[in-house]
């Protein structure tokens, strides 16, 4: 800790020429946002991930901000916002594609009647407001509990986040299976933090997962696919199903998926696997286009070939049992976790379209490019064939193909971008 670095009772308060949080890093409109809300009386700061970020030296992806400003105030002074949620209210201000979410400082009473707990000390609703002080505790990890004061640009520490991020540790505020409780969802975010940012899970932390996996069940479906897409696509979902498989977690959200793992399963099907997981983390940290479709697509396939291959007789052709199996295997998936309609009939077309990319003859090839969300398709099968589980000379020929047939070069499609890659078989991988 610098000599410039102040404490008072459990707050850090690290001056701006102590840290490098800049506001050249901050995105414009969060800007707008602290300075209106401070020239109006109020204390406003940055906090959580993008302060986080910012002094490990990433760009964030959002900016949210918290403040002492009630939702109906803030909603007074940015014309362009709205008032969202019952659990939490928060506030979303639009700037063009932008959204700064705002949160009014949250304080912590049972009594209160803005909070809402249920028999198991899960959270309702949350919505009792309190000071900078009361809300910084109620944050989930250390590192999340960081401050950029628009006031003077200080950076306030209350939960010793900063040594943590410096130690690259993930630290529970508070009993790690009371805050589990309260939220189930915070363990598969511990989960996604530990492999975005390369942090270790703090033992206590890590333990109290195994022991509370269960109460995932009773979060809301709809609530678990939002939840899954943060995780697979935060750029690091290769680490992120690694450590979903190590704090058996899987079991909650994929049981299909984590009884087929348990099965000594085919060696180049999680070859597949890990190689369309890295290929996805490429095209997030290129900011490429992905769909939840193509994650679901790749981890519910070798459970749609397993069924196939039982529905498959000299009655049910392949192409018809495949379609079946996609059927059957989706709608058990869809107990677990909410996959709106889009994307799970594209998990069901790229499936289907497998076999399809067999036929080279004819007119069959051009219609195939018809084919519902067929690039997608290809995509699949490219990625398949770099692990042996299709010709790599299929995939040689549709791409030759698609570029005969595309007479605009800037939509010539081209194979998966990949690197060489060997799966890695460490201590979470089990």
């Amino acid at each position: 800790m610098s000599n410039q670095e102040t404490r008072t009772d459990h707050l850090t308060i690290i001056p701006r020429n102590q840290h490098n949080v800049s506001r050249k890093s901050i995105s414009e409109a969060a800007l707008k946002v602290l300075y209106r809300l401070d020239k109006s009386g109020h204390r406003a700061c940055l906090v959580g991930g993008g302060v986080r970020d910012l002094l490990l030296g990433k760009r964030p992806k959002d900016f949210d901000v918290a403040t002492d400003a009630t939702p109906e105030q803030i909603r007074e002074l940015f014309r362009n916002s709205r008032i969202i949620g019952r659990r939490f209210r928060l506030v979303h201000i639009r700037f063009g594609r932008e959204v700064i979410e705002v949160a009014t400082f949250r304080g912590h009473s049972e009594e209160s009647p803005r909070t809402e707990l249920n028999t198991e000390g899960r959270i309702l609703r949350d919505n009792t407001f309190g000071e900078i002080e009361d809300d910084a505790i109620r944050r989930d990890f250390t590192a999340n509990a960081l401050y950029y004061d628009i006031s003077d640009f200080s950076v306030l520490d209350y939960a010793n986040g900063l040594a943590d991020i410096e130690s690259r540790t993930l630290r529970m505020i508070g009993d790690a299976t009371t805050r589990y409780q309260e939220d189930p969802v915070r363990m598969l975010r511990a989960v996604r933090f530990a492999a975005k940012l390369d942090f270790e899970i703090e033992e206590s932390a890590a333990n109290a997962i195994f022991d509370c996996g269960a109460q995932l069940t009773v979060i809301p479906v709809a609530r678990l696919f939002d939840e899954i897409v943060k995780l697979f696509h935060s750029g690091n979902a290769s680490r992120v199903f690694e450590l979903l498989r190590h704090y058996r977690l899987l079991q909650y959200l994929m049981p299909q998926l984590d009884l087929w793992l348990q099965d000594s399963p085919d060696e180049s099907m999680l070859d597949f696997i890990d190689q369309a997981l890295v290929n996805t983390d490429i095209r997030v940290n290129n900011n490429q286009h992905v769909s939840p479709a193509f994650i679901f697509a790749v981890l519910l396939w070798p459970l749609v070939q397993q069924q196939a291959a039982k529905l498959q007789s000299d009655k049910t052709k392949p192409i018809a049992a495949l379609t079946q199996a996609g059927s059957e295997v989706m709608a058990q998936q869809l107990k677990y976790i909410s996959i709106p309609r889009r994307y799970s009939q594209m998990s069901r077309d790229i499936w289907s379209a497998q076999p399809r990319f067999q036929r080279t003859k004819g007119k069959y090839p051009l219609r195939l490019l018809g084919y519902p969300n067929f690039r997608a398709a290809y995509d699949f099968m490219c990625i398949q064939s770099m692990v042996g589980l299709a010709p790599k000379k299929m995939c040689e020929w549709w791409t030759d193909f698609q570029q005969q047939h595309k007479p605009a070069e800037s939509h010539r499609r081209q194979p998966p971008r990949t690197r060489e890659y060997r799966r890695k078989r460490g201590r979470h991988a089990s």
